[in-house]
């Protein structure tokens, strides 16, 4: 599959849009957005929204950052890796080798937004200089520098990751069979460590029956997802209406305790 001018050009808005989007807060910046939206100028929306689901899943847990630490950029799979999802899959590039093959890229990228954060990081004393002078639009310049490099940049990783394809195409036809199928092993492996990264911080011993059920949901009685959300979501019924029960019956017995422990002064004693 080809990528044209004008879905390369394409790609480089979205991916303007959604790499800036991250410092206006609105989440544009996750793989199932990029993926989406990439898939709907390549014309594959099932194989685009089945990577961004992978990769959503590995960046559960590799997408927080612990203490100072700055995860990889979704920018990599939601970009990258959705394009090689999309292109190459009759080359025997499947969601989950992509996944893998759009990690460096992601690390990659982080390493990008890092440098644009230090290259404007004294943005500040020199906007207090242009307020002190009076010289508001150079001041409102410096203030959206950030977004504005944030737009450039990720519109010329877009197009490049575009207009690179014949170069990955190059390079996955290079890559023997059995390392693309290794990659593919891997790739399915990472949503689950990423899953299992997040449920180590938030997993509690009461809760562990839960997810046992939901693996036995799965793996043994072959039940789909949708199934197993709504399993959730029974236990999670049940659960919230024993805790109501007995919030209120805890405050009825501390009420009543109180009651009784007032003392009858009807009779002025």
């Amino acid at each position: 599959m080809d990528i044209s001018i004008i879905q390369a050009i394409l790609i480089g808005l979205i991916t303007a849009f959604c790499y800036a989007g991250q410092l206006l807060g609105i989440y544009t910046n996750r793989s199932i957005v990029m993926s989406f939206l990439v898939g709907l100028v390549l014309g594959d929306i099932p194989t685009a929204l089945t990577f961004g689901a992978l990769a959503e899943l590995a960046f559960m847990g590799f997408g927080v950052g612990a203490g100072g630490t700055v995860p990889p950029n979704q920018l990599g799979p939601g970009i990258v890796g959705t394009i090689m999802a999309i292109t190459l899959k009759s080359q025997g590039v499947t969601p989950e080798s992509a996944l893998s093959l759009s990690f460096p890229f992601a690390v990659l990228f982080q390493l990008v937004t890092t440098a644009i954060y230090t290259a404007l990081s004294g943005t500040t004393d020199n906007a207090k200089k242009l307020i002190k002078e009076g010289n508001y639009g150079k001041f409102n310049f410096l203030a959206n520098s950030t977004f504005i490099a944030f737009l450039v940049v990720g519109f010329i990783i877009g197009v490049a990751s575009a207009v690179s394809l014949p170069a990955l195409q190059a390079f996955v036809n290079v890559l023997p069979e059995w390392l693309i199928k290794g990659f593919s092993v891997a790739g399915g492996l990472i949503p689950a460590i990423g899953f299992a990264m997040i449920m180590s911080v938030m997993i509690k011993k009461e809760l562990l029956p839960y997810v046992l059920l939901g693996y036995i949901c799965v793996s043994y009685l072959g039940l789909p997802t949708m199934a197993v959300a709504l399993v959730g979501g029974v236990f999670a019924l049940i659960m919230y209406n024993l805790n109501t029960n007995q919030a209120q019956s805890a405050v009825a017995s501390a009420n009543s305790i109180t009651v009784g422990d007032e003392e009858d002064f009807s009779n002025g004693i």
